[in-house]
């Protein structure tokens, strides 16, 4: 099925379905690299499972992000909780883009047992009537939680109803976690109500007019203008490198959809090209900018590493005609960068790593770490589609010998038994996933962090400075393990970490 023919339904398909996705799978970075996209369609569940998060975090992360936004959950009192240590990213990043400091502004219906009984569409039609009243915001993202996914309220009825008796444009979201088991569904979910809700028809376009010399100026900028999609984990710095880089080729730079406005959402259909940072992230929305809108778009590199940023700035040189200069940026980067990177090798040099986030990620982090010397010894990723072949195949190229690979939606009792048998020097793994390590004295690093430089050149240096800053000084960890231990038998680190994975 066409992507557009996707988002004429009300919520979107699960990952599961659209994309084969997996996340119960073992196996090695050359067993993947041979296997290419029917890898895993025979795998199956695990017999056990710990808990994880599901599609409301991810979501709600990009949805507070937005200014001139009311988020309305539609669900339990208890889903909204994330929200809460969520704010300070919100605030922080509003403080670096515009210079004020403004809390997220998230409601909800708190449906209790009797709404469950009756129905809880009267209880949201009023919420956000009194949302639009007390803020007037020029959106209202209705996020809808499992409870409602179970009595069948329909929330974009509601929206359909409610709208013309409020000013904001209402976006019904589909979050409803028990749909799902892979978490990046939460962002196909807030694409599909941007572009359901907000974004213009093709039909009723206005023409970008000619100023008053008859010159087309403004069309002829907009044939530089590029979308740069950014995600929730990153941060303002990132953003900076990567609108650097893309200056420095001569191109305008429209950063979607975090922190953007809605008219920065409208303006993405007139680009003349659409940029991923991460394909996991992106490839549903910009599949459908392309069918609906006509906006080209590139999916295929994630900037993070010397190599791959230097393969993402050439897929975009290439679309301009800026090869040329693209060659020379990428000389002259990584000149700088070689030199600046030689005071860390030394230390780096063969010592190994474990690393755990969502698949592009973590393949990227892991390609970066090769490049500084490491050798990378285990990989975790959150999930499994094919958009991450090619990744595969470039670590397995390089790779001195295999190594593992765990495709698991977190579980740490699997990511404690394969630390506790492989000991890396080093274990880098996403916010709030480092516990398992530390508690194991295995030093940490967190892989990203909206405060910290992570991608492109200068993002290779700031986390070499920061990993030669933790190799240095590892007590912490050390002594950490002294005194706390990890919940799991003898028995279970005496089996094989994959024992519990079901395959056909």
């Amino acid at each position: 099925m066409s992507t557009i023919e996707y988002f004429k339904h009300k919520d979107p398909p699960k990952r599961e379905e659209r994309l084969k996705a997996c996340i119960a799978h073992g196996d090695t970075v050359c067993g993947l690299a041979r296997k290419g996209k029917g890898c895993l369609t025979q795998d199956g569940e695990r017999s056990f499972t710990q808990g994880s998060i599901c599609l409301l975090l991810p979501a709600l992360a990009m949805l507070n992000s937005l200014p001139d936004n009311v988020v309305l959950l539609h669900s339990a009192l208890g889903c909204g909780s994330c929200t809460h240590s969520q704010n300070a990213n919100v605030r922080m990043g509003g403080n670096v883009r515009w210079g004020r400091v403004k809390d997220g502004v998230w409601l909800s219906t708190a449906l209790d047992e009797t709404d469950v009984i009756s129905g809880g569409e009267p209880k949201l039609e009023q919420a956000i009537i009194e949302a639009d009243r007390r803020y007037r915001p020029r959106t209202i993202t209705v996020v809808a939680g499992c409870v409602p996914g179970i009595i069948g309220d329909d929330i974009d009825g509601v929206a359909q109803k409610v709208q013309p008796q409020v000013a904001a444009r209402i976006l019904p979201v589909h979050c409803e976690g028990f749909k799902t088991k892979i978490w990046a569904t939460a962002y196909d979910a807030v694409f599909h109500a941007v572009g359901r809700n907000l974004l213009e028809d093709p039909e009723e376009r206005q023409p970008v007019l000619p100023d008053e010399e008859g010159s087309g100026r403004e069309k002829i900028r907009l044939q530089r203008t590029v979308n740069l999609m950014n995600v929730s984990s990153m941060g303002r710095v990132d953003e900076v490198e990567l609108e650097r880089l893309l200056n420095s080729l001569g191109l305008e730079v429209n950063i979607f959809p975090v922190f953007s406005r809605p008219d920065d959402m409208v303006k993405a259909t007139r680009a003349a090209l659409s940029i991923s940072t991460c394909p996991t992230h992106d490839d549903y929305f910009l599949s459908y900018l392309h069918e609906r809108f006509g906006v080209p778009f590139v999916l295929k590199h994630m900037p993070i590493g010397i190599n791959n940023t230097g393969l993402w700035i050439r897929d975009v040189a290439t679309r301009f005609g800026q090869e040329e200069a693209a060659e020379r940026l990428i000389a002259a980067e990584e000149a700088e960068l070689e030199e600046a990177l030689a005071e860390f090798r030394p230390l780096f040099a063969g010592k190994t790593v474990f690393v755990s986030a969502g698949e592009f990620r973590a393949l990227a982090t892991a390609k970066l770490l090769e490049e500084l010397g490491f050798r990378v010894v285990g990989i975790r990723s959150f999930h499994h589609d094919a958009y991450a072949e090619g990744e595969y195949e470039k670590l397995a190229a390089t790779a001195g010998e295999d190594y593992v690979i765990d495709i698991a939606n977190v579980q740490p009792f699997e990511e404690a038994n394969l630390l506790s048998r492989i000991r890396p020097d080093l274990f880098l793994g996403h916010a709030n996933g480092n516990m398992t390590a530390a508690k194991l004295g295995i030093p940490t690093h967190v892989i990203y962090n909206t405060g910290l430089a992570y991608i492109g050149y200068r993002g290779v240096y700031e986390i070499a400075r920061r990993l030669h800053r933790q190799l240095r000084n590892p007590i912490y960890n050390r002594k950490l393990s002294r005194h706390l231990q990890l919940p799991y038998s003898d028995e279970w680190y005496g089996e094989s970490p994959f024992s519990h994975i079901k395959t056909g």
